[in-house]
């Protein structure tokens, strides 16, 4: 027989984070007007492997975008990072990055992918600067090897806030090794669950620093503690950010027209609008900022996402926002044509969700629509090019499954047994993201003893 390999120091342990949507609010909260972004049921997962001691390196393997990299972990800049005053403890507060940790860090960096067109090698080096940071933010020298594997079913570069749903995997895993976190359990004071994510979303956001330069801090917001959030932006130019813990889970369709846009763009077509008609211009910035007072005003008064009346109210206020983006010019013919499509089949009511210009296209669902009319739609949408997703709206933030078990009844032992264990080669090879969802997925897996999540205060 053979051998089986050597346990490893720990076990496998997997964490989750949800991509975003704004739902309410996008162009108007550039000027200072509240916009509501939830949580959605697509996500990020992260497979955390311990290597045995004699393996002194470190692997990133991000399957979906073709990144796979091994560093020595004796090779890594360790002293600047551990050197007062740059040494940063799990609970320091870290707005901006160090010039001097950010150079060290670069050529590791940037000896990823050298073999693959620079547009996509930035984008690999980008992820593994972020990757780097934190590593060794948060990390020791003295630790074993790991490997991180990442799999999403977000799609990238959409305006659904992928990168962000990774640097909250990864804050996450890397704060869990470091037992810097309790929890999530079920007896788990609220209170005690707010510092724990709070401390996730703030290591998050450094990642976010090291992929986009100047992140809001929304995204990463949304992606670590679920349901929704209010963000509004103040003098100071960064946002406020509000937790919605009662917001409901809502079916969602979400298209993706597969169309590039840039957000900068978008954003300076509204700002030039704005210098060229400037009272009409505020007016509707004002409109779409009054949208979503409503929603907010409505989702904090409804007594469940089951009422008809709230939901036609709801459905009302999203189509309105999407007449206000159009005429501020921010939409685009394939947006355009999905809500054509949508609003003939009457399945709910539509908008465009993020900058505009392209990207995604999100639809409430009208309570009882038939199953048939959903695929009769689908079909047109694949006929003509676009990507549609059946969501939900409103889920779970950061979620951990440890080990990497999933359990199917009482009595199963800690080795496993009785179990499904997820290992790095069945995470790797499931295939699309129905092959991840039905391996790992958080709302799949809902009927098996497994993900846990912390439980925010209400």
């Amino acid at each position: 027989m053979e051998r089986k390999s050597s346990s490893p120091m720990a076990p496998a342990f997997m964490v989750s984070a949800p991509g975003k949507v704004i739902v309410f609010g996008e162009h108007a909260a550039v000027y200072g007007k509240p916009a509501i972004a939830a949580a959605i049921s697509l996500r990020s997962y992260l497979l955390v492997t311990t290597l045995s001691k004699s393996q002194r390196t470190v692997k990133l393997n991000f399957r979906d975008i073709g990144l796979n990299h091994t560093w020595k972990i004796d090779a890594l800049p360790w002293h600047l990072f551990r050197q007062p005053p740059r040494k940063r403890f799990y609970y320091s507060s870290v707005n901006s990055l160090d010039p001097e940790l950010l150079g060290a860090i670069t050529p590791h960096a940037e000896a990823v992918s050298k073999d693959l067109p620079e547009k996509q090698r930035r984008i690999h080096i980008r992820s593994a600067t972020a990757f780097l940071y934190l590593f060794l933010s948060l990390g020791s020298p003295e630790s074993p090897g790991f490997i991180y594997t990442l799999r999403s079913t977000i799609p990238i570069g959409a305006g659904l806030g992928s990168s962000a749903s990774v640097c909250v995997c990864l804050s996450a895993a890397l704060l869990l090794q470091i037992r810097a976190l309790t929890g999530p359990h079920p007896d788990q004071p609220p209170e005690e669950a707010e510092v724990q994510i709070e401390r996730i979303n703030r290591w998050a956001f450094v990642g976010e620093l090291c992929i986009h330069g100047d992140p809001s801090g929304v995204d990463n917001a949304v992606s670590a503690r679920g349901k929704a959030v209010v963000f509004q932006r103040n003098d100071s130019g960064l946002p406020s950010v509000t937790p919605l813990p009662t917001f409901p889970k809502l079916p969602l369709l979400l298209v993706n027209t597969q169309q590039p846009r840039s957000t900068a763009t978008q954003v300076d077509k509204v700002r030039i609008l704005k210098q060229f008609l400037p009272s009409m211009t505020e007016l509707i910035l004002h409109g779409i900022g009054q949208l979503a007072t409503s929603a907010l005003d409505l989702i904090l008064s409804a007594d469940g996402n089951d009422n008809p009346d709230t939901l036609e109210r709801l459905g009302t206020l999203i189509r309105m926002n999407h007449g206000f983006l159009v005429s501020l010019g921010v939409s685009h013919p394939r947006l355009e044509r999905i809500r054509e499509l949508v609003d003939y089949a009457d399945i709910g009511w539509t908008k465009l969700t993020g900058a505009g210009g392209g990207g995604c296209a999100i639809t409430l669902f009208r309570p009882d629509v038939k199953d048939e009319t959903i695929k009769e739609l689908e079909r047109k949408f694949a006929a003509e090019g676009f990507q549609e997703y059946e969501t939900v709206l409103g889920g779970d933030g950061v979620g951990v499954l440890w080990p990497a078990v999933f359990r199917h009844g009482t009595g199963t032992g800690p080795d496993g047994e009785g179990g499904e264990e997820i290992d790095e080669e069945k995470f790797e090879n499931a295939v699309d993201i129905q092959g991840i969802e039905r391996l790992v997925g958080v709302e799949v897996q809902e009927n098996k003893e497994g993900w846990k999540f912390w439980k925010r205060a209400i």
